[in-house]
């Protein structure tokens, strides 16, 4: 399955197996991310399309969320890591 980070300029899918956790998934980046790991902030894709592909349209729409380190990454959510190493 996968998961994708969306920057200013791009947009990447990342490949991980089904059942990652958070944690896990933020190591498919960088080993760092995984290791400093403390939130995953997550939208779902068809969130992010149904807001015109805007983020701060799903923010304040109220439909971006916070995960910790138990949470399953679901195929296609959109995550940003908060981590500090």
């Amino acid at each position: 399955m996968s998961f994708f980070t969306v920057g200013e300029d791009e947009v990447k899918a990342w490949v991980i197996p089904l059942e990652t956790k958070a944690p896990k998934a933020a190591g498919a980046i960088h080993n760092d991310f995984e290791r400093g790991f403390i939130k995953a902030e997550i939208m779902s894709y068809d969130d992010f399309i149904a807001h015109g592909g805007s983020q701060t349209q799903v923010k304040s729409a109220g439909r971006l969320r916070l995960e910790g380190k138990e949470y399953i990454v679901q195929d296609g959510d959109i995550i940003t890591f908060r981590f500090n190493v």
